[in-house]
């Protein structure tokens, strides 16, 4: 496969992007207005506290220029600078980080809800209400790397391995692509993004919260927790 996808500018008001609950917001990226400053502020904190650096996270991985700050940038920051090869994804490998958000609250859902029934299927986890949720919605307005329609590129939405999807984040990535734009693999009609950096987006505000009900099997229901409606999941 020797050809790139195209770009094409997406431009969605509200993308939807859901997270889990439990990470509190640092308050180094939502205080602090110039993100260059971050570095000598965090070498100074973790001389006394440690933990100050587990919770920033790799600043390295994102430079001062791409770093984003103000209320919500704690979102926005955190896929890219808490990285894992056991936090891996379909267009991340580990090594660098991505911001995933889909265009609908229904395609948000339809992704996150695989993921975590696969997990708790793996952990043989009993049935019952799990995962405290939080849905973002940022906008975004950037040319991203295509593959909706891009025949070629069909093993990178392979449900199943993200080897292919990861080489080419890799390739794209290191070439100057912003992010890719894709097809959802959970939503046959959805559309979601994987932004490359932090500033290809824009800050998050927080929308609904949210909990996931796991049948034994799968992500069944979720419940809205402000309103207690609950959806059934087909």
């Amino acid at each position: 496969m020797t050809d790139e996808p195209p770009l094409s500018n997406v431009a969605w008001p509200d993308a939807r992007r859901i997270i889990s609950s439990r990470y509190p917001p640092v308050d180094l990226f939502e205080d602090i207005a110039d993100p260059r400053d971050w570095d000598l502020l965090t070498s100074a904190e973790t001389k006394t506290n440690p933990r100050i650096a587990e919770s920033v996270g790799r600043l390295d991985l994102v430079p001062a220029e791409r770093r984003v700050g103000g209320p919500g940038a704690s979102y926005l920051m955190a896929p890219f600078v808490h990285v894992s090869p056991d936090w891996s994804g379909r267009f991340h490998d580990g090594t660098f980080g991505a911001y995933y958000a889909a265009r609908r609250f229904d395609t948000a859902v339809a992704e996150t809800a695989y993921h975590k029934g696969v997990f708790y299927s793996a952990t043989a986890e009993a049935a019952g209400w799990f995962s405290q949720m939080r849905e973002l919605v940022c906008a975004i307005d950037r040319a991203f790397s295509d593959l909706r329609g891009a025949d070629a590129f069909d093993d990178c939405l392979d449900p199943n391995t993200y080897s292919a999807s990861q080489r080419l984040a890799r390739r794209l990535r290191d070439a100057g692509s912003d992010g890719i734009v894709y097809p959802s693999v959970r939503d046959p009609d959805g559309e979601c993004v994987a932004a490359f950096w932090p500033d290809v987006v824009g800050l998050p505000v927080q929308g609904r919260h949210l909990a996931y009900h796991f049948d034994g099997d799968r992500v069944d229901m979720i419940r809205d927790e402000a309103s207690g409606n609950v959806w059934r999941l087909t």
